[in-house]
């Protein structure tokens, strides 16, 4: 177990970036890019730059799906908190706009905001979230991806890719912690009683 990040980008990028701050990509405005593009992810950063990303491949979406199930699952059985798939895209507090790859929501939370919120992009962090690398992820912006949620108020953050087997878990004003091969990961004490099994993606 380490708790420095790897530093060096051994991925495949096919990620694209653009600087979309000089049109004032507002909130009606990225929803109705967002519905002209569903085969695309979009994202966009605090410093008004667009990330578009392509489709996951069928292994990913497969691994997600476990993610997303197994979460799902133990929150209906918990009841404070809702889940969200890699579909859902939230607006963090420096108007930046994310899509995780799952996340959950404390369920106080969710409901002080309005029925309108809900429906848009919410204007909420989540308390947790998991980012699943693919192939067609560059892993420094992953890594960076992570530091915002948390300069955003996520309190607990994980990373994993399944074809390095390592997870990074990401905690507010703490070092980041690496699992290399880990048969488990766990959520204690945020979330009480989740925990993964990794070798069902690994």
């Amino acid at each position: 177990m380490s708790h420095q990040p790897p530093q060096v980008e051994t991925h495949s990028l096919s990620v694209l970036s653009l600087n979309v701050e000089s049109i004032e990509l507002n909130d009606q405005k990225f929803a109705q890019l967002c519905r002209d593009n569903r085969d695309l992810r979009l994202e966009l950063t605090s410093k008004g730059e667009l990330i578009i990303m392509p489709p996951t491949g069928s292994k990913t979406g497969l691994r997600n799906a476990k993610i997303i199930h197994r979460l799902t699952d133990w929150s209906e059985r918990d009841g404070t908190g809702v889940t969200f798939d890699s579909s859902t895209g939230f607006t963090l507090a420096d108007g930046s706009k994310r899509s995780p790859g799952a996340a959950w929501v404390r369920r106080d939370r969710w409901e002080a905001l309005t029925k309108k919120e809900q429906e848009g992009f919410a204007p909420i962090a989540p308390d947790f979230i998991i980012e699943l690398w693919s192939p067609s992820d560059s892993w420094n912006l992953l890594q960076q991806k992570m530091l915002d949620y948390l300069n955003n108020g996520v309190r607990l953050a994980w990373l994993i890719d399944p074809e390095q087997r390592r997870v990074l878990i990401y905690r507010p004003d703490q070092l980041v912690e690496t699992l290399e091969n880990p048969s488990m990961v766990s959520a204690d004490a945020l979330l009480p009683g989740f925990s993964f099994d990794l070798q069902e993606i690994f």
